[in-house]
């Protein structure tokens, strides 16, 4: 392409690279030098310099900040909604330059990386948005502001002017979803086996390997789709498929061959967004039509995953008085106008723009807290809720995740009270955790502020973002004096929820209302009781005995939540007693919006405030056999955080099945890793069974297991190392560098603490990076675990450090992942939770079966493909042997020496020595 020179006026800026030891800096003459952390923080406090992710830069330099011209925010203008990994190499990888081969190639590569994207914004002729964004943005202090006026035309410019919203008004633009009729109640056509794998045969095509097993599974979840015979009573399909059986288009083929059929939509529900995504890529092979998936197929979440357009317009509005935010907001606003769906929680928002520019002005402008005013607010025609709701009760697959559906299922329906009659649960393994999470109750002190603000709304310097109960209801009860005043009398009780600085007020004794009075008893109990007090890590303590003075702060906090909850019912009744007076004269838009407001008061006031109560009323009595209860302080890094009284289910199965599984026709719960690996079918099913409520029904649940089609013992290893102390952190990081060397790369490092992440990264980063292997870190880089997993997933050599938890997002097939190593046994965190539910599931077999399924589940990670191979090291000789079930029958699990285990990975995937460092005989004593 040809762009004239004029409009290109790069800056002449200094660009940076940040290694692990060091840093490249090359300068405005084209001079390249390699210097120290210390002193490129220095030069970058001295002016601005053109980076990639100035914000991680800062965080691993310890800088409050710097004057960045930051290429990803380019890139995010140019590109909105467009993917790029947030790193030099991805920039290029994105843009088709030469891929950098090492760090000055990376330095380089910024330069070229921004002259590509000024080059291409030059040549756009119809973006209308582009030119007032940009202008907008360069009035708030944009660095890219000059640079792009210019690219899109300008000749000259006036000095920077007042702020002026109107550029930044996107919303004028976007097309407005469409109404429709209520769709008729789905059919009860049953799938057969044989219609089951023809369709799987479909989605294959002509020339795809026969895959018996696949064929197999699709033909055993064909059973969940039949129609039930009793009322609750379900038909329902426990079934395990072995990784590389290809179990997602072994249910959607039923799956779709049901929603033809019956004209209804099967919830296919995952646990992490990852999964999501990757099966609404795969449902490309049903509709291969973009325009008819568009119809068919919806990636359905809660309202605190999409953008909500008026928390935009409101902080656009504040420009003029709070220009800082202007980058932010200019972004997101060239996002909102690009993107397919407005989910800031996954699809096409790149995940890594909230870490650049803070989560307040990106996806903190999603409806989190419940404040939709539905059809009041100006945006509703235009919303991407309630666009995603309507495509949803068309569609014929519907993507969602575990958190939505049961919440749905509890509430009789969020967002119309309808039910899905079929689901799909993938992540089965998952359902236990997902239920214990939506089925809990947590009366604390962050819990009581937000139910505050909900309520009441925006007070002293809080956002003007938060709109209180009055702003969203007042115009549908403003002829009815009697809900008016329960409006009223709920607004004045809720004050005794606490305020602004609660903290500070508990921790001085100073309290105000009987919210605080009680939380700081609890505080003083977990003190009191605790052997730790100064721990880094959060405290528990039983509920009972009570310290003196709590049972009676709690009757005291009972009767004031009982005048909260009293007029929330009273405006709930008065509301849902308009629905039925009015019936023949409210439009369709204000019957919608009564309902999802009654359903608001309902969750948030009776379910919410009664869970608390009950809480309140035990602390005199016995918890209830099937809970239990405790007191909490929640800590990050030494500091409190959160103080309160918690109650969990001890078997969240039990309201699962209730709720969710006894509603529907037909359930599918499936996974990799849904039985446990004692060897002994019956106990293994036995697991599988409680994780997923199949107990609580009254009619057996179908089995099936489908073996995985990988040759575990030629493709993969498995070493325990025995002579590597796991408390020593030299002995345990000496292990980790000269395992990731041995294995070229391609390596996830697990570990079960953040410390001994972050200590283990302190020590091996400067080897790995002089080893030219790329070193990413979750806690320390500064990035999101989603962007993280991208980059690891790209770069083909790079090593990656997580938490226990990061084995739940890694799905990364190919060389990228072929070394696993995980820094001991991840036994169960031992806290009351957990000591309940031991003795209530079987003791140790208990704390085995959670053990081997992480391990399981980890191990699961390293063959994704027929031709990957990998190598899985435990850095633990306490490793007992009845946990090795969690690897597949065959494995040779080795109990050796670190230099033995090193030497067999090298040998295993034909690396080289690689020059460093030896291991120190003090580090590792043979």
């Amino acid at each position: 392409m040809t762009v004239p020179d004029r409009q290109i006026r790069l800056p002449a800026l200094p660009s940076l690279v940040l290694a692990p030891r060091a840093a490249i800096w090359l300068g405005p003459d084209g001079e390249l030098e390699e210097i120290g952390h210390d002193e490129a923080a220095r030069r970058l406090r001295a002016g601005p310099c053109l980076v990639a992710h100035a914000r991680s830069i800062a965080r691993r330099l310890r800088l409050d900040g710097f004057e960045a011209v930051d290429v990803l925010e380019l890139f995010a203008f140019v590109r909105p909604a467009a993917f790029c990994l947030p790193t030099p190499r991805g920039l290029a990888q994105a843009l088709l330059l030469a891929l950098p081969e090492d760090h000055e190639d990376e330095a380089l590569v910024l330069r070229d990386a921004a002259a590509a994207l000024l080059g291409e914004l030059s040549e756009r002729s119809r973006d209308p948005s582009a030119r007032p964004i940009a202008e907008t943005m360069r009035n708030c202090g944009w660095a890219w502001g000059e640079t792009v006026l210019y690219a899109l035309g300008a000749s000259e410019l006036p000095p920077p002017g007042a702020v002026r919203p109107s550029g930044l008004q996107v919303w004028r633009r976007l097309e407005e979803w469409s109404e429709h009729a209520p769709e008729p109640p789905a059919g009860n056509k049953p799938v057969t086996e044989e219609e089951a794998r023809g369709r799987l045969k479909d989605l294959l095509g002509g020339d795809a390997e026969a895959r018996p097993s696949q064929a197999d599974y699709a033909s055993a979840a064909a059973f969940a789709f039949a129609p039930r015979d009793e009322e609750r009573r379900p038909n329902v399909v426990l079934a395990e498929a072995g990784t590389g059986v290809g179990k997602t288009l072994g249910y959607i083929a039923p799956a779709s061959v049901w929603a033809e059929k019956n004209e209804g939509a099967v919830w296919v529900s995952t646990y992490t967004r990852n999964l999501q995504h990757q099966i609404d890529g795969e449902l490309d092979r049903l509709y291969p039509d973009p325009v008819r998936k568009a119809l068919k197929a919806v990636v359905r979440k809660g309202r605190e995953n999409y953008l909500c357009l008026l928390n935009l317009e409101e902080a656009v509005n504040t420009l003029p008085t709070m220009p800082q935010y202007g980058t932010a907001l200019g972004l997101m606003a060239r996002w909102a106008e690009a993107t397919r769906d407005g989910d800031v929680q996954g699809g096409d928002f790149p995940a890594w723009l909230a870490d650049l520019l803070g989560r307040g002005r990106t996806v903190g402008l999603a409806d989190r807290r419940g404040e939709c005013i539905y059809s009041a607010c100006p945006h509703y025609s235009k919303c991407y809720i309630e666009k995603s709701i309507r495509r949803a009760r068309r569609a014929e697959i519907v993507v969602a995740n575990h958190a939505l559906v049961m919440i749905q299922a509890a509430l009789g329906g969020i967002d119309d009270g309808a039910l899905p009659t079929r689901y799909v649960f993938d992540e089965g393994h998952h359902v236990f955790d997902a239920a214990d999470s939506a089925f809990s109750a947590h009366l604390t002190a962050i819990e009581t502020v937000e139910l505050r603000r909900w309520l009441i709304g925006a007070e002293g310097r809080r956002s003007g973002r938060a709109r209180g109960l009055k702003k969203r209801v007042e115009d549908l009860i403003a002829d009815d004096e009697e809900a008016l005043e329960a409006l009223e009398a709920a607004l004045h009780a809720a004050r005794v929820l606490p305020g602004e600085g609660w903290m500070t007020r508990i921790a001085e004794g100073e309290t105000r209302g009987e919210t605080e009075r009680f939380l700081a008893l609890v505080r003083a109990q977990v003190y009191a009781r605790t052997d730790h007090p100064d721990s880094p890590y959060s405290m528990q303590t039983e509920t009972h005995p009570p310290v003196e003075g709590l049972l009676e702060a709690a009757e005291a906090l009972d009767a004031a939540l009982a005048r909260i909850l009293t007029p929330i019912k009273q405006l709930k009744k008065r509301l849902e007693d308009r629905l039925d007076a009015d019936a023949d004269e409210l439009e369709s838009a204000i019957r919608l919006r009564i309902e999802a407001v009654a359903r608001s008061l309902q969750r948030r006031g009776e379910m919410t405030l009664g869970a608390w109560r009950d809480m309140l009323k035990a602390l005199a009595h016995d918890t209830p056999e099937a809970f239990t209860d405790w007191f909490e302080i929640e800590r990050s890094d030494g500091r409190d955080m959160d103080i309160g009284l918690h109650r969990h289910w001890i078997d969240p199965g039990r309201p699962f099945a209730e709720t969710v599984v006894k509603q529907a026709q037909g359930v599918l719960m499936t996974s990799a890793t849904l039985r446990d690996g004692t060897g002994e079918e019956f106990r293994d099913w036995q697991a599988a069974e409680e994780r997923t409520g199949a107990v609580w029904l009254e009619a057996p649940a179908v089995r099936a297991a489908v073996a995985s089609p990988f040759d575990y013992p030629a493709q993969t290893k498995v070493f325990i190392v025995n002579d590597v102390r796991k408390d020593d952190m030299a002995q345990v990081a000496a292990a980790y560098r000269e395992l990731f060397l041995a294995s070229g790369g391609g390596a996830l490092g697990l570990f079960t603490a953040i410390q001994r992440l972050r200590e283990v990264h302190r020590r091996i980063g400067g080897d790995i990076d002089e080893a030219d292997l790329p070193l990413y870190a979750q806690h320390v880089d500064g990035l999101d675990l989603t962007t993280l997993i991208d980059i690891f997933r790209a770069e083909e050599n790079a090593c990656l450090l997580g938490t226990d938890a990061v084995r739940d997002g890694v799905d990364v097939p190919g060389n990228s992942l072929r070394l696993i190593v995980f820094d001991r046994v991840p036994w169960p965190r031992p806290d009351i939770l957990y000591k309940a539910r031991r003795s209530a599931f079987g003791g140790g077999t208990y704390t085995d079966m959670l053990t081997r399924l992480k391990l399981k589940q980890a191990f699961g990670r390293l063959v994704r493909r027929a031709d990957d191979r990998g190598v899985f090291v435990l850095l633990d000789p306490m490793m007992p042997s009845r946990l090795l079930g969690a690897f597949p029958e065959g494995v040779e699990v080795r109990r050796c020496g670190l230099a033995e285990a090193v030497a067999e990975t090298r040998g295993f995937f034909g690396t080289a020595p690689v020059p460093a460092e030896p291991i120190d005989a003090d580090e590792v004593p043979f």
